[in-house]
């Protein structure tokens, strides 16, 4: 596969490489384009030469070129997945399952590009018609993270292809090839050269930086931890650049007196282990009632050790390592804290030894309402349990943390749970799910775990811009 940058339509060498390793070894297993800010200023110049075609381009024939884009991406279903789960490491089923759920992003926001609407109404005055338009903001610099090397890049180059925007795409340097596998099947699928770009680089922060200070570049979408985000805001607002941010997530899980348990630890094995926990959606703290913890503890952790572990592409594997030693180091040292702090591990609890970044399924219960693990996003396959008495208290706990990208709740009273879902903060909530992710719906949080929304009509609207004309006529 190619492994430069892509830049108007033509792969292009950079002046340094760096490599990519395979997690389940910590083998090399690609040499990649090192990008820098020569080359960041290349892409935004053709971004911004492709901009006015694009944008001019009928709705419906970029349409079918998101929907060509989905078809290829279906297609080639199983080769993606594997690339995934070889520089990324989760399991083929979580690959495969990421495929399907980023290609679906083409898919709608190939239904999507023909429903740009605006408005025409009269003023209240009755001296003129108040006119809306929306039209593309301009030229996106995309930034993803290596949890979701193609759904994170889907989510957010159809709904700016869709409204007529082009893109600079900078993936994460952990897992860049999905990427530059993206950029040939959308380059198959017919997207002019220009409109997509994609930048792999070791160099982020500068590259980055140098595209939001140059006045060609008029928005900015960011996944990653909200530490990044606040940075990217700062350096936005220099330029005053539109900003679309999806941060960090700490997901409280409450489980209640009344909850069908069954289905309680059916949704938490989503919640928690999908892509083995390295999902900012994934379920972070567990709050259970007192009269039903030690029953949800036992049964979450009877499922979480029969768990296989292993390299992700090999056939069997449920849970795959994690994407780099730093990652698992910092899994490790929080389930260490939990542990000297008086928690006990129910299974799991400690790193193996031997090559590759693994971590067992774990499950903590004990764990002090004020441990570190409660505080902090840990991104691996850990369930953390504390007990609660009352709806107060738990709702208290769900809200103590400065996130609130999503929540789950789990009861069978209807009324509960839709008080509860209202009194949480947080932009989502799964009552009675496990998996609140959808292309067809808005995904995004409040307080520091974001700014926007991706997905359903909202994330079209995110890459316009509405425009009012006052007409007399």
């Amino acid at each position: 596969m190619q492994t430069d940058l892509f830049i108007g339509g033509k792969w292009v060498p950079a002046a340094g490489r760096f490599d990519v390793l395979d997690p389940a070894t910590g083998e090399v297993i690609a040499s990649v384009a090192d990008g820098d800010e020569t080359d960041a200023i290349a892409a935004v110049e053709a971004a911004a030469g492709a901009g006015p075609a694009w944008s001019a381009t009928p709705p419906r024939v970029r349409a079918e070129v998101l929907r060509k884009a989905f078809e290829l991406m279906t297609e080639r279903a199983s080769e993606l997945a594997h690339l995934i789960s070889l520089e990324n490491g989760k399991a083929l089923t979580d690959a495969r399952g990421e495929v399907a759920y980023a290609a679906e992003f083409f898919r709608w926001y190939a239904e999507e590009a023909v429903r740009g609407e605006g408005t025409v109404v009269t003023a209240p005055s009755g001296a003129n018609r108040i006119l809306v338009v929306r039209q593309p903001v301009g030229v996106c610099v995309l930034v993803t993270p290596w949890n979701f090397p193609a759904a994170m890049a889907t989510r957010k180059i159809g709904p700016a292809l869709a409204a007529g925007c082009t893109v600079i795409l900078k993936p994460a340097s952990d897992t860049p090839l999905t990427a530059l596998a993206m950029a040939e099947i959308l380059a198959e699928a017919g997207v002019p050269a220009g409109v997509v770009n994609v930048l792999p680089s070791r160099s982020s922060g500068r590259v980055v930086s140098a595209m939001l200070h140059d006045p060609r570049v008029r928005k900015v979408s960011f996944t990653g931890s909200t530490e990044v985000g606040r940075i990217l805001l700062a350096q936005a607002a220099d330029n005053v650049v539109n900003t679309s941010m999806e941060l960090g997530g700490n997901a409280p899980f409450l489980v209640f007196e009344d909850a069908d348990l069954d289905s309680a630890v059916d949704g938490a094995m989503v919640a928690k282990m999908r892509n083995a926990g390295e999902a900012c959606t994934a379920a972070n703290r567990f709050y259970v009632h007192e009269s039903v913890a030690a029953d949800f503890a036992s049964r979450l952790a009877t499922r979480m050790a029969a768990l296989r572990v292993g390299p992700g592409t090999s056939p069997g594997t449920e849970v795959g390592p994690l994407v780099n030693e730093d990652t698992v180091g910092k899994v490790d040292g929080l389930v260490r804290d939990a542990l000297a702090a008086g928690a006990v591990a129910a299974t799991g609890g400690a790193r193996p030894d031997g090559p590759g970044y693994y971590y067992p399924p774990t499950v903590l219960t004990g764990v002090a309402p004020d441990a570190a693990i409660l505080r902090k996003e840990i991104f691996g396959p850990v369930a953390p349990i504390v007990t609660f008495g009352s709806e107060a208290e738990a709702v208290a706990m769900a809200n103590d943390t400065e996130y609130g990208l999503v929540a789950y709740v789990y009861t069978t009273d209807l009324a509960r749970g839709l008080r509860v879902s209202e009194a949480i903060e947080a932009g989502m909530i799964g009552l009675n799910r496990g998996l609140v992710s959808d292309p067809a719906a808005p995904f995004g949080g409040v307080k520091q775990s974001g700014v926007g929304r991706e997905g359903g009509h909202e994330g079209m609207l995110d890459y316009l811009e509405s425009k009012y004309i006052a007409v007399t006529w």
